[in-house]
């Protein structure tokens, strides 16, 4: 079968375009056909849910590459309609807010991960922390409430397409691999981080400019998911801890420094010498 070029690339699959208005999604040679496998296993549930998502069609191999034929999504992601109109930025704040609260009325199937054992496998896993540290996030963890809902595990602004519909767009969230069952605020909190976690440019201009809008998105973004929540700001503090720690598990250089900055000023603690090394 030969194959027409990419209309899109990210680190573990590309995308191609498929007959009747489809799209295939092709791992690369290196992933697993057992990953795509549970992704399309989790699209078929999270589909299932109601909620505006790519509907899964089939599994396919094409030359020797696991693969998933999705429905095609037209049109750009939030942040990119973000990044063109950034004066917009409280109404796009409030709009993933609302797509956040939807998605958390959903129930999440009992065979999804659960959230706390998730954030513990990940908490283990972070290289170089000091074990009183460890200890402390883990004690927390523990702490925290179970739940039932379906959490997204990556929700932002990237991960949401902007469909075009009528006159207006359609919002379609996309990217459900690390899909789990538990409580909102996990999921509220992986985002806070996703969102705040960023880096910033280097020119000092733009780096006030991306910091102000930055910061106006994440503040409407909260004030609009809590405005009619049963649960409080307070009650997101105690989920932070965990998942900025867990966030550690990723390795992503460029964020390292303000996670450890965010646990330890969490924790009320200077931080270890050296760590920053590790």
């Amino acid at each position: 079968m030969n194959l027409s070029e990419p209309i899109a690339e990210g680190r573990i699959a590309q995308i191609y375009p498929w007959d009747d208005g489809k799209i295939l999604k092709l791992a690369r040679d290196w992933v697993s056909a057992d990953w795509l496998a549970y992704e399309y296993h989790i699209a078929k549930i999270v589909h299932a849910t109601g909620l505006n998502v790519p509907e899964p069609f089939e599994q396919i191999e094409v030359e020797g590459r696991a693969g998933i034929v999705y429905a095609r999504v037209e049109g750009k992601t939030m942040l990119s309609h973000i990044g063109r109109a950034p004066h917009k930025a409280i109404g796009f704040g409030r709009t993933l807010a609302r797509l956040h609260r939807e998605m958390h009325t959903k129930p999440g199937a009992p065979d999804l991960p659960n959230i706390k054992e998730r954030l513990r496998g990940k908490i283990e896993s972070v290289n170089g922390a000091p074990p009183e540290i460890r200890a402390q996030v883990l004690e927390k963890l523990n702490t925290l409430p179970e739940g039932d809902r379906l959490l997204h595990g990556d929700f932002h602004p990237d991960n949401v397409i902007f469909s075009p519909a009528g006159k207006g767009f359609d919002p379609v969230i996309i990217d459900w691999p690390d899909a789990s069952r538990g409580h909102p605020l996990a999921d509220v909190a992986r985002t806070s981080v996703l969102i705040r976690a960023g880096g910033l440019p280097r020119q000092p201009i733009l780096r006030v400019l991306v910091s102000l809008f930055r910061s106006t998105f994440y503040r409407a973004y909260l004030n609009t998911y809590f405005k009619h929540a049963p649960t409080s700001r307070t009650d997101l503090q105690a989920w932070l801890l965990p998942v900025t720690f867990g966030r550690l598990s990723e390795d992503i250089a460029s964020e390292r420094a303000w996670l450890i900055g965010e646990v330890c000023g969490m924790l009320g603690i200077p931080i270890p010498e050296n760590i920053l090394e590790n």
